[in-house]
C-alpha cells in the first residue's frame, strides 16, 4: 500500500507558482516514485485541476527538469579552493548521499537536461577542479562525464536495491546476505573464484564499496596526470 502525501488545502488560499508545484512534485517523487509521477497526481495533490499547473511549466519535462535542479541544489558545491581531490571527494560523498535518501533521485538526474543553475554550478565546480589537477580542457571535460556518471550510477544502483528489498520484505543487509549465500551455493568446481569469494561479493558497507570505486577512479586520473 502506498500512502500519498495529505493534498496542499493551502494551495486553495495562495496563488499557485513554480516552487509550490515543484515542491508537490518533490513530495509525490518520493511517495509514489518517477514512474508514476504525473501532472494530474501532482493536480490533485495541490488540490487544483491539470490544466492549472500549465500556467507556471510548459509540461512534464520542464517540470522534472526543475526538480532535478531543485534536488541539485540540496547539494553543496565543490569548493573553489584547495586540494583538487579532496575537492571532488567530498562534493562526491555529499552527492550520493543526497541521491540516496530520496527516491528515484539519481534516475531523474539521469533523465533530465542539466541545464539548470544548480546543475550548471556543479558542472562548472566539477570542471574546475579538474583543470586545477592540471588535465588538459578535452581530459577534464571527459573525465566529469564520468565522475558524475559514477556518482549517479552507484546512487542509482543503491535505489534499486532498496525496491528489491522493499518486493521482498528483506530490509538491505538481509537481501545482501541472502545474495551471498547464493553465491557460496554455486557448484564450486564449475565456479571456484565466485565461491572463494562469495563473503565479498555483496558485502553490506556501501560507505566504503563507494569510496573504494571513487578512489580506484581517482588514483587511475592522478595516472593520468602524470604521462
Amino acid at each position: 500500500m502506498v500512502f500519498l502525501p495529505a493534498p496542499d488545502r493551502a494551495a486553495k488560499k495562495a496563488p499557485l507558482d513554480r516552487p509550490r508545484i515543484v515542491a508537490a512534485a518533490r513530495a509525490l517523487l518520493d511517495a509514489v516514485g518517477l514512474d508514476e509521477l504525473t501532472m494530474r497526481r501532482v493536480a490533485k495533490h495541490l488540490d487544483t485541476r491539470a490544466a492549472s499547473l500549465y500556467r507556471h511549466v510548459r509540461d512534464k519535462d520542464e517540470l522534472l527538469n526543475l526538480l532535478a535542479d531543485e534536488i541539485a541544489g540540496e547539494v553543496p558545491l565543490i569548493r573553489a579552493k584547495g586540494p583538487w581531490r579532496a575537492r571532488l571527494v567530498n562534493m562526491a560523498t555529499q552527492a550520493r548521499r543526497t541521491l540516496s535518501t530520496l527516491r528515484d533521485a539519481a534516475r531523474l538526474l539521469a533523465g533530465t537536461r542539466p541545464m539548470g543553475p544548480n546543475r550548471l554550478a556543479h558542472i562548472e565546480g566539477t570542471l574546475k577542479a579538474l583543470c586545477d589537477a592540471g588535465l588538459a580542457p578535452r581530459e577534464a571535460a571527459w573525465a566529469a562525464y564520468h565522475f558524475n556518471n559514477y556518482i549517479n550510477e552507484f546512487a542509482a544502483d543503491e535505489a534499486r536495491l532498496a525496491a528489491a528489498a522493499a518486493v521482498t520484505g528483506l530490509d538491505r543487509s538481509a537481501l545482501l546476505a541472502d545474495a551471498r549465500g547464493r553465491f557460496a551455493s554455486l557448484p564450486a568446481a564449475t565456479f571456484p573464484t565466485i565461491v572463494a569469494l562469495a563473503e565479498h561479493l555483496a558485502e553490506d558497507d556501501a560507505d566504503a564499496l563507494f569510496r573504494f570505486g571513487l578512489d580506484l577512479w581517482l588514483d587511475g586520473l592522478e595516472g593520468q596526470l602524470g604521462r
